[in-house]
């Protein structure tokens, strides 16, 4: 019964990934229909990123109500709603105002998954979750780019958005498996103490701002390479719109592979080691995408920051009861997760407005830079308890 409801929650995070990358890799085709600005992209993310917050800081809430359960299958329901209103979508104020309840819905499972995980089954299977949202997140660029050869954009998001129905169906079909699993994890059944901290405390703890300065250069990475990479290729790079879809789903192949690799490596490697390992492919991928050597090359580079990301985020929420003691972990946790999503929702609109008012040729140089500032805070962490 476990492995059946494990199996359950990797489907949710596939959900969860799949309309993540669909922006980015339709919005050269979209901005033009929309009549908006090709910036405007990093607008529609920042709203879905408010969404996201505001779903996950009342997280806790919803699932002490419905259970964690209900709250992704609810709001997977919800995500596949704001897609099928994505492809109704005629003007750029009607794209913002559907993009609220994604957002909505996005951070519910999310926040939700996560705590479950973290809870109930052993570490390792961090990095696997993360890994079948990075499933979700390459094969939704495929989609939407077999969907420009054939159909429209709104195509894309119908198709999504139908498989998002069967995946809110089978959620639904599989609540009795929450109710009779507790979880795999060995520590099931522990009695924690937990030290309850508010916000202020928490990021007066030595640490704390440069963990908290990591999770932002991260997210603002992960993002940014994420939604504008078709855009970098089309405008940069010369190539056609359906081909750069295409190729924008392999930066999150690089990061699916990457991810499933680090749940072994996490086995033999430090958390630590593996983020800073992470970084300094990541960093090369982005100096790749500085050579002008043609598609094959551009494609190359965006699969190597892929896999330069992958054990970034796993590894450092694995890594935080290390640094700080469970005892602070979870509150340590949410100001993380808020330090995140605040890189997603202002980073990309940032590098929209450098895209629009200078040049697209400035993709590479911006995530080397975000990759290097990440780097610099996460040398600043304290060590591990144990290693003193």
């Amino acid at each position: 019964m476990t492995h059946l409801l494990l199996a359950v929650i990797y489907l949710s995070f596939v959900s969860l990934g799949l309309p993540d990358a669909l922006l980015g890799a339709a919005w050269p085709s979209m901005y033009p229909d929309l009549g908006a600005p090709v910036s405007y992209a990093g607008l529609v993310s920042t709203i879905i990123s408010i969404g996201t917050v505001v779903s996950s800081l009342n997280s806790h809430r919803m699932t002490r109500l419905l259970g964690p359960g209900k709250v992704t299958a609810l709001s997977t329901g919800l995500t596949a709603a704001a897609l099928f209103g994505f492809s109704l979508c005629r003007s750029f104020p009607m794209l913002c105002l559907v993009a609220i309840p994604y957002g909505l819905g996005a951070g519910g499972v999310d926040a939700a998954i996560n705590n479950y995980v973290a809870i109930h089954y052993p570490s390792r299977h961090m990095s696997w979750l993360h890994c079948m949202w990075g499933v979700g997140a390459a094969v939704g660029p495929g989609i939407m780019g077999a969907a420009l050869t054939r159909f429209t954009w709104p195509a894309g998001y119908r198709i999504v958005g139908g498989l998002q129905l069967l995946l809110t169906a089978a959620l639904f079909l599989s609540l009795p498996l929450w109710a009779k699993s507790g979880g795999s994890s060995p520590e099931k059944g522990e009695k924690r103490s937990e030290t309850s901290m508010s916000n202020r405390q928490v990021l007066r703890l030595p640490g704390v701002m440069a963990i908290v300065v990591t999770f932002f250069c991260y997210c603002a990475l992960e993002s940014t390479a994420g939604l504008w990479a078709a855009s970098f290729l089309v405008l940069g790079r010369g190539v056609d719109e359906t081909t750069a879809a295409a190729f924008a789903s392999f930066f999150y192949l690089g990061m699916t592979l990457g991810r499933f690799v680090n749940g072994f490596l996490t086995l033999r490697f430090s958390d630590r080691f593996l983020v800073r390992l992470g970084g300094a492919v990541a960093g090369l991928g982005a100096l790749s995408l500085l050579l002008p050597l043609g598609r094959v090359f551009a494609a190359a580079g965006l699969v190597t920051v892929g896999l330069g990301c992958a054990p970034v985020y796993p590894c450092m929420i694995h890594e935080t009861p290390a640094l700080f003691g469970a005892d602070k972990s979870q509150s340590i946790i949410g100001v993380q997760m808020a330090a995140a999503y605040l890189g997603t929702a202002l980073i990309p609109p940032l590098f929209g407005l450098l895209l629009r008012r200078l040049t697209p040729a400035l993709y590479p140089p911006f995530l080397l830079l975000l990759t290097a500032l990440m780097l610099l805070a996460h040398t600043r962490l304290p060590k591990a308890r144990g290693e003193e």
